[in-house]
């Protein structure tokens, strides 16, 4: 059965939201290139809005694409000799199931000491979790044209510095781990009350926060900054679905119906803080993340 191009769109609009950042971080582990990662991404989207309306929408779109993308990194490596040792490896190897890990990494990639912390910023919040060049700079409040600057020169000072891709260990971790939280606090902001929108709340991106920060939490388990924004994200989910009312009017805090407060995500975030009267330097230090200082609610209605 062939899918119409409304039903096409639909797809495709919530397979990106979804799926862009693991594609692209998938590809950027493989050809440690994130213009070319892009790009791929972005011609296996094309190829998508040409068959699907004819073949049919895919039982798992994000494994087409990604299939998709990866054959045209096959082709495009094919032409490039100097990249033929990559070919062997991309050619050789099964199409991975892109997961979290993946994007993890390359956040830490973007959060590289060597970038400065807006260049940090602006590139994770673009490569990583998809979002567009006027979210960022509606988010950092400057113009477009300032954060597609910082973007450029970042994604070009991670190839020139020939910054490997991986999950850095000891001291390197300590490093990064500021920008690291800093960029997944402004993801989750802007998931939790959105700069611009038909909706106030896109909750894929305040998961996807709280679903990373959980991540790095497995890294770094007795890290208590890494706990206390798990804790706070958690916090706040679980009181999600009554911020708002029926209109998308903003609920005070005193107003919300309790009863639709999600137990587990409460639960959940006690069982992310540590033990009262251990690693209490760094509970303090919560509230200090990347050169942000942030309040005990990111978005206190």
């Amino acid at each position: 059965m062939t899918a119409g191009r409304a039903a096409t769109d639909r797809a495709l609009a919530e397979v990106f939201r979804e799926e862009a950042g693991r594609l692209t971080a998938s590809l950027v582990r493989l050809l440690g290139d994130f213009d070319v990662a892009e790009e791929l991404v972005q011609d296996a989207i094309l190829t998508a809005l040409e068959r699907w309306p004819l073949d049919g929408i895919p039982d798992r779109p994000g494994a087409w694409l990604l299939t998709a993308a990866r054959r045209r990194a096959i082709d495009r490596l094919r032409r490039e000799s100097v990249y033929r040792d990559k070919l062997t490896l991309l050619a050789g190897s099964p199409v991975p199931v892109a997961d979290g890990d993946d994007r993890l990494g390359l956040v830490f990639i973007c959060c590289h000491p060597a970038l400065a912390p807006e260049a940090q910023q602006a590139l994770t919040l673009r490569a990583v979790l998809g979002l567009t060049t006027p979210e960022i700079a509606r988010a950092f409040l400057v113009p477009e044209s300032t954060v597609a600057q910082r973007i450029v020169r970042a994604k070009r000072k991670i190839v020139e510095a020939r910054i490997p891709y991986r999950v850095p260990s000891g001291e390197e971790l300590g490093e990064r781990l500021d920008g690291v939280l800093g960029v997944l606090y402004l993801l989750f902001n802007e998931g939790y009350l959105v700069t611009a929108g038909e909706a106030p709340v896109r909750r894929d991106l305040a998961q996807d926060a709280e679903w990373l920060t959980s991540l790095l939490s497995r890294l770094l388990p007795a890290e208590p900054e890494v706990l206390g924004l798990l804790a706070l994200m958690r916090l706040h989910l679980a009181r999600l679905e009554s911020r708002f009312d029926g209109d998308w009017r903003l609920v005070l805090l005193e107003n919300q119906d309790r009863s639709r407060w999600r137990g587990d995500q409460i639960a959940a975030a006690a069982g992310a803080v540590p033990v009262p009267g251990r690693d209490r330097g760094g509970a303090r230090r919560v509230t200090q993340l990347g050169g942000h200082r942030l309040a005990p609610d990111p978005r206190p209605l």
